[in-house]
Order: C-alpha cells, then sequence, then structure tokens
C-alpha cells in the first residue's frame, strides 16, 4: 500500500517541497510513495512581482513539472486538519466537503494581508497581495486616465515602508507618467510608522532608497500612521488628510490559519515554530514550511523572512525530510546562512546587499539587472526535465 506526503499549497515552498520530496524517493528507486499537493489551482503565482503591471501574466503552470515527476496535484481548499485520524478535510471545486489521509503532512498554505482593522481598507483600498487583488489595483490604475483630472486623481497612497511598499511605491511614478501621460503632475505617498526611510534596513540601504525616493520624487509621511480609508482618500492618526483616487495597504502579513486546530506555538506573525527538521512539536508527521514556519536559518540567531527566498529553500528541507523520514533516510536541519536583499527601485534601478548586516554590493543598473534575473528566471519552477528539477531541489545545492 502506498503511503502519501500531503502538501498543503502550491507556492514556492509547496512546489519546492513536493519536487524535494519526489527526489528522495527517486534516489531511493521508491514507487510506493505517493507525493501529493492540494491547493486551488495548479500553478505557481509570482506574487514577489506583483507590483509589476501585467499582473495576469505572473503565474507558472506547474502541472507539465508534477506530471513529468509522478507528482499527484488535487483541486480544492484545504479546511482543517484532523491529526487524530493522519488527514485533512477540504472542499472541492464543486464545495463538496472532502477527507483526505496523510502518512506526512506538509503545511505551506502561505500568508496573508492583515488590515489591522483599520477603517474603510477592506472597501475603499486596494492590496497587491494575492492575484485577483493585485489585478483590481492594475484595473483601476488603467481606468484612472478616465476620470475628470484632479490632484486625487493622479495621487497614490501606499500605506506601508517594507519592502513591497518600497518596491510599489518606486514603481509607480513612471507607471503613473505612462497612464496619464508624462506632463501630468501625479504624486506618490509613503506613509510609514516608523521614523526613518526604511527603518528595517542597514544605513547603508536606508541611504540608497532615500536617495532613490527623492530623485523619483516620492513623498514620505514618516511618524504616521492611518486612521481611515475613504472613496476620497486617506485621514491620518494626526488627523491630516491626503486626498487620493488610489489607496494601497502593503503593512502587515499573517501566516495562514490553517491548523489552527494543532495544540503548538506561533509567533506574533502567527507562524509554528518549528524544530531544526521543521517538524511541528509534538506533531511528528506534521511539517510547516514557507511563511508558515518560524525556523532558525543559522546558529546565529537569525530566522527565516517571509519572502520567497527563505520558502524557497524551506520547501525543498521540508520536502526531503519529510520523505527521508518514510523511507529510512537520515534528514537535513534547515540552515541557510547566506542571505542576500535585491530591492527594485522602479527607474532608479535597484539595490542589491548580502549578509544580514545587508552590505551593500551594486546599485543602479547593475543591480537592477540582477533583481530581473531573480524574478524573471531563480524564483520560477525548474522545467519539466527530471534530471533539471532534481538537481535543483537539492536542499545543499547553492540557491543564492
Amino acid at each position: 500500500m502506498k503511503q502519501r506526503i500531503l502538501i498543503i499549497g502550491s507556492g514556492f515552498a509547496g512546489m519546492w517541497a513536493a519536487v524535494s520530496a519526489a527526489r528522495v524517493a527517486h534516489l531511493q528507486g521508491n514507487t510506493n510513495l505517493e507525493i501529493a499537493v492540494l491547493a486551488p489551482q495548479p500553478e505557481l503565482r509570482v506574487r514577489p512581482r506583483f507590483y509589476e503591471a501585467n499582473v495576469s501574466t505572473l503565474t507558472a503552470d506547474l502541472q507539465p513539472l508534477f506530471a513529468e515527476l509522478n507528482i499527484r496535484f488535487i483541486a480544492g481548499h484545504a479546511e482543517r486538519v484532523d491529526s487524530a485520524e493522519s488527514g485533512v478535510w477540504y472542499k472541492t471545486p464543486e464545495s463538496d466537503s472532502t477527507f483526505l489521509s496523510y502518512d506526512k503532512l506538509i503545511i505551506a498554505s502561505g500568508s496573508r494581508l492583515h488590515h489591522f482593522g483599520i477603517k474603510g481598507i477592506a472597501e475603499h483600498g486596494f492590496d497587491i497581495d494575492q492575484l485577483d487583488t493585485a489585478q483590481r489595483l492594475e484595473d483601476h490604475l488603467n481606468a484612472l486616465a478616465s476620470q475628470p483630472e484632479s490632484a486625487a486623481r493622479n495621487t497614490v497612497v501606499v500605506c506601508g515602508g517594507g519592502f513591497t511598499g518600497i518596491e510599489l511605491a518606486t514603481e509607480l511614478p513612471s507607471r503613473l507618467k505612462s497612464l496619464l501621460g508624462s506632463d501630468t503632475n501625479t504624486k506618490v505617498v509613503v506613509v510609514e510608522r516608523g521614523s526613518q526611510i526604511g527603518g528595517r534596513y542597514s544605513e547603508a540601504l536606508r541611504k540608497i532608497i532615500s536617495d532613490a525616493s527623492d530623485e523619483l520624487g516620492i513623498e514620505w509621511r514618516l511618524n504616521a500612521a492611518v486612521e481611515v480609508v475613504d472613496a476620497g482618500g486617506v485621514t491620518l492618526q494626526d488627523g491630516s488628510r491626503i486626498d487620493a483616487a488610489t489607496v494601497v495597504w502593503t503593512a502587515g502579513v499573517q501566516a495562514s490559519a490553517f491548523g489552527e486546530n494543532l495544540t503548538a506555538d506561533r509567533d506574533n506573525l502567527g507562524r509554528f515554530v518549528v524544530t531544526e527538521e521543521l517538524q511541528i512539536p509534538g506533531y511528528n508527521n506534521i511539517y510547516a514550511t514557507g511563511d508558515m514556519a518560524h525556523a532558525k536559518t543559522d546558529t546565529l540567531g537569525n530566522t527565516a523572512l517571509m519572502t520567497c527566498q527563505h520558502a524557497i529553500q524551506l520547501g525543498k528541507f521540508a520536502g526531503h525530510n519529510a520523505a527521508a523520514s518514510l523511507l529510512g533516510v537520515e534528514g537535513l536541519p534547515y540552515r541557510q546562512e547566506f542571505y542576500v536583499t535585491c530591492l527594485d527601485l522602479g527607474a532608479w534601478g535597484a539595490v542589491y546587499t548580502e549578509g544580514w548586516e545587508q552590505e551593500v554590493k551594486m546599485v543602479r543598473e547593475e543591480a537592477k539587472k540582477l533583481k530581473i534575473a531573480i524574478t524573471n528566471e531563480l524564483i520560477y519552477p525548474p522545467k519539466a526535465d527530471r534530471d533539471v528539477a532534481f538537481a535543483a531541489a537539492d536542499p545543499l545545492a547553492k540557491f543564492v
């Protein structure tokens, strides 16, 4: 009788977990291990690029790869883990409630944007967190030119000055000029709670973000927080007002609530605090990976971030360890000591740093070329070739 590894989610972590598990089974010559991916659709949505235009093209079909590696895809929406029965309840596309058993479960259900209860943001705001919401923003931006000329029409407020907010804000000036005309007086405003531009980053990186913002004409409102969003703009907690037809929320991400019935520690982002092998303590047949895992990257106290850079490697280790535990192969403690940042800064270029101390290595066009290579090639699924895919899925192979 076949054993089953069930993977929840087809994002970066889920897709790579499946390929990595298939690699271990192949290396062991095992044909009795079923690797199944449960997700709404058999595609990778390239979320790190959702700040770009033409968002509908930013997906990758996983069916050829899964077929090549004999990975089973199951269409559905995972709802609940039944750990006592070693199974998952999910809704099929026809809304039927179905139970699927597992021998090993890998939770790679990702994360969602958190609005923190801000009034009006759900009704009047936009975001680029998911494919459908990013498409909604793109459709809205494309329709601005048909609206009467006004300062509010020409203004976009980006709420949150983190990685996503910076990439979106720096992309917008040229995008708005393209949509509204090069002579249009457009404005992009970033509302940031912190006291510094790029306050989470190194001093060298902060300066580059600030310089790029100045050159691109981006206004920052620091020490500021959103009170309410309405159809005409945003009111800040200090009482000031920004009239804008477009308000985009980029602040705050929370791990998926899937698995919330498990008795396990979670961090303040909702991620499971996992072992070195990415198991959830107390559940030796359940792993968490990607944005669902609070995992130590090294012995220096660093923890994986909710980025595709970490999700890809977390997925490879989770898939390897789940398959290894079933096939009598030694597992691998998750390690990802090398950390880089490659931040797109729109028409200014980009900036590339290395190490947790974020030492700047490239800027402007040189960094932009690297950024394009990363987001257009490196993070995409491998081609549907067994040898190529398995070589890339090796957790110990060089990634970045």
